[in-house]
């Protein structure tokens, strides 16, 4: 199986899966979407600001990252295959 990804295919099993939260996924206008893998966190944020704009430009630089399910500490660390990344933007709440 593979993916459409602007223009080029991506395999399936060779993709990075941003997942959006609320705000952020109102601002990226989609739930999820692939990402080849190897981005560190701030090609990350370049490439959905890119895709996407400044609206989720603005929520990215609040937003908390989480990388298969633990917080994203080393944000130099390239991103593997199969890695999931959740982009959880400030709550309300209390």
């Amino acid at each position: 199986m593979s993916l459409r990804d602007g223009g080029a295919t991506i395999d399936g099993g060779g993709v990075v899966t941003v997942r959006y939260f609320a705000g952020a996924r109102a601002a990226a206008g989609v739930g999820e979407e692939p990402l080849p893998p190897g981005l560190d966190h701030d090609r990350l944020v370049a490439e959905l600001t890119a895709r996407h704009g400044e609206r989720l430009a603005a929520v990215l630089k609040v937003a908390s990252f989480l990388v298969d399910g633990v917080t994203w500490h080393d944000r130099r660390a390239p991103l593997p295959a199969g890695t999931t990344v959740d982009v959880l933007p400030p709550f309300a709440g209390g």
